[in-house]
């Protein structure tokens, strides 16, 4: 029985590809729409970033929990220089380690509001505590973490640009969607 289920479920890369590929507009959207943002929209526009985040999130939970599990599913490819095999491998780890720290944080401001504060309106991020300057400070570094992790997610996607123009491998070809191979 758990055989069969197995077979029915994605191959581990699959999986993460379509991870990978969900978490971008996303990624995008949470650069550009800030909460303050969506708040003149009423509270359903409030709710449904809410929940987008909840999605987020769970996603940076699930892609550090499988990390942890088995490692980084990527390999540096055989034309990469010792320089880039250790960016490779860097890049890759910071940014699991980066979405980890940034549904961390999230959770902080959670416990150090004033106010019980739920995730998409239905699942409680944690207990209030009221500490107001811890969660000024949390949230501070809360919105520069996000913040960060976007610019190394900028030149994760130009380090693979990069291999794919300079040293003509398969790196964006193994990742982007089977239907965008004939433009690269």
């Amino acid at each position: 029985m758990r055989r069969a289920l197995k077979d029915r479920l994605p191959a581990r890369r699959s999986a993460l590809k379509a991870m990978h590929w969900a978490m971008v507009p996303m990624l995008i959207w949470f650069l550009l729409v800030t909460p303050d943002d969506v708040l003149p929209f009423g509270p359903t526009a409030f709710q449904a970033h809410s929940a987008l985040a909840l999605v987020f999130v769970t996603l940076c939970l699930w892609w550090t929990a499988d990390y942890l599990r088995r490692g980084l599913a990527s390999r540096p490819g055989p034309k990469l220089p010792p320089w880039g095999r250790l960016m490779h491998q860097w890049m890759h780890k910071v940014l699991i380690w980066g979405l980890f720290g940034v549904a961390v944080t999230g959770f902080l401001l959670g416990l150090t509001s004033a106010t019980l504060l739920k995730a998409g309106g239905v699942l409680p991020i944690a207990p209030p505590l009221g500490l107001r300057r811890a969660n000024d400070i949390i949230g501070q570094i809360h919105i520069y973490e996000f913040y960060l992790l976007a610019a190394i997610a900028a030149g994760h996607a130009g380090f693979h640009i990069w291999r794919h123009l300079r040293l003509r491998d398969n790196a964006l070809r193994i990742m982007v969607p089977r239907a965008l191979h004939r433009f690269l």
